[in-house]
């Protein structure tokens, strides 16, 4: 295949690679209810035909496929020891712990900011919103009947605190995806993402303590009793066992990268599974592989941790790697450039519009595609070149599609996520998403402390957040700039 002159493509054939992408995604999810991967496969097909007809030749488009791809290689690494960390972790009875100690503070007469809290902290620990709605989200649910609390008020609390975790927690997919997509290291996109979130979440707790209020009477525990009870009974159960994910925050706090601080706390758990558990090292590694597996009649116990290991993750890689393809596609033949110069940024002339343009398409993805993975992967590369070129540190960016991306995906009904959370919970999306507070406070919030100047940082000022690939743009634009100065004078 020979390359012929190469062109600047046209904004309604950047839109058909784009809306192709999305209507064939829309309908593997809508009308046949299977995964978005093969789609996303055909996606970047169409994507590479495209670049075809625009002059590009295949050897360019191969690049720069492997290109995408390898820029997501951070994320991929982090994604299998992270999988490998949650399974040990449970192993080891340190989620369990942490969640068995989170139960001891619900209190009947604050069961909303419990249920909240609760989650809050299950999902912190386990970085998963689907694990932690699921299994205690469930329990709160049960209670919520008993107390009769309307289902879809109780639901809004454990979708809020399911997605508080889902969203700082560095054990997070989505979190870890977002900020190496941006080329920003994780633990700088958490602390920057921390700027709107604590405010979000002190408005959150806030509104339930009021909705709480409206409500009275007394819970019937027994279902928190019997995930107490058998948490007992198949774990050893310490404040010994909390060493590991405080392990994992001083080394973080101490400026070590994402990486290292997660493979301390995998050794750590490595340690108390074989000292606190008496577990050896060969079901360790096993366990770190596939995932812990346990047998209980308890079935809330089962989906709680019947998870893990390096092989869970496949969903979120597989899923990057079609992504990165067709990104890289878009990226290589200025489509992506198009869209957002030929329509996103004429409705974007300032730091804060540019950051409410980035969550609004972000939101729309969500909607358009009904998966959170394209909905953080998308934007990420759309809007790259635009942050970077105002100066802005790609971590705003970052911040911006987590943040929505990750949160409103619930809101939606027909999102992968809104219907999980609608099958697990027992409730209507329409029914939960005007209570899940968090969820809508958080992205609003971070508009609004952009437009008073709170989320806005410079490259200039943290350059040594940023990735390999970031730092070269970043030097290449100060080399022409000096070049520029030179050729002034």
């Amino acid at each position: 295949m020979k390359s012929k002159e190469i062109r600047m493509p046209k904004l309604w054939e950047a839109l058909l690679s784009f809306g192709f992408l999305i209507a064939i995604a829309a309908v593997a999810i809508l009308r046949y209810e299977t995964s978005v991967h093969v789609p996303m496969i055909f996606g970047a097909a169409f994507a590479a035909a495209m670049a075809v007809r625009l002059g590009y030749s295949w050897k360019q488009i191969e690049t720069s496929m492997f290109d995408g791809v390898r820029s997501a290689l951070p994320a991929v690494v982090i994604l299998v020891l992270v999988g490998a960390l949650i399974g040990i972790w449970i192993l080891a009875g340190v989620v369990p712990s942490m969640i068995y100690y989170g139960l001891h503070i619900i209190n009947p007469a604050f069961f909303l900011v419990t249920a909240l809290l609760v989650c809050s902290i299950t999902s912190l620990a386990t970085g998963t919103s689907w694990g932690t709605a699921g299994t205690v989200g469930v329990a709160f649910m049960g209670i919520a009947a008993g107390m009769d609390i309307p289902l879809g008020v109780a639901a809004g609390a454990v979708v809020s605190g399911a997605y508080f975790g889902d969203k700082l927690s560095p054990l997070s997919d989505t979190t870890v995806m977002s900020s190496s997509i941006a080329g920003v290291d994780t633990i700088a996109h958490i602390k920057h993402m921390s700027k709107n979130t604590i405010v979000a979440y002190i408005i959150t707790v806030v509104g339930f303590l009021f909705l709480g209020m409206r409500y009275s009477g007394s819970a019937d525990s027994e279902t928190i009793m019997a995930l107490q009870s058998g948490i007992l009974e198949h774990f050893n159960v310490s404040p010994i066992l909390l060493l590991p994910p405080v392990i994992v925050i001083v080394t973080i706090a101490l400026k070590a990268p994402a990486l290292v601080g997660i493979f301390a706390g995998l050794v750590a758990g490595i340690v108390m599974a074989m000292s606190m558990q008496g577990v050896d090292i060969g079901r360790i590694f096993s366990v770190g592989y596939s995932g812990f597996r346990l047998e209980s009649d308890i079935f809330e116990l089962t989906r709680l941790f019947n998870r893990g290991g390096m092989t869970s993750v496949g969903y979120a890689i597989f899923m990057i790697i079609p992504a990165m393809c067709f990104g890289g596609i878009m990226e290589l033949t200025k489509q992506l450039e198009v869209i957002v110069d030929g329509i996103l940024l004429k409705l974007a002339k300032g730091t804060t519009s540019l950051m409410a343009t980035s969550a609004a398409t972000t939101f729309l993805i969500n909607v358009a595609t009904a998966e959170q993975y394209m909905a953080v992967i998308l934007p990420n590369k759309m809007f790259a070149k635009s942050f970077r070129d105002r100066d802005l540190h790609p971590k705003m960016l970052s911040s911006s599609t987590d943040t929505t991306g990750t949160l409103t995906s619930a809101l939606v009904p027909w999102n992968t996520c809104g219907a999980f959370m609608m099958s697990v919970l027992g409730v209507s999306a329409f029914a939960y998403a005007p209570y899940a507070l968090f969820n809508i406070l958080a992205p609003l919030t971070l508009i609004g402390m952009a437009a008073i100047g709170k989320m806005k940082v410079k490259i200039s000022d943290d350059v040594n957040s940023l990735s390999d690939t970031e730092r070269a743009h970043y030097d290449a634009k100060l080399e022409s700039l000096s070049l520029q100065g030179a050729a002034g004078e």
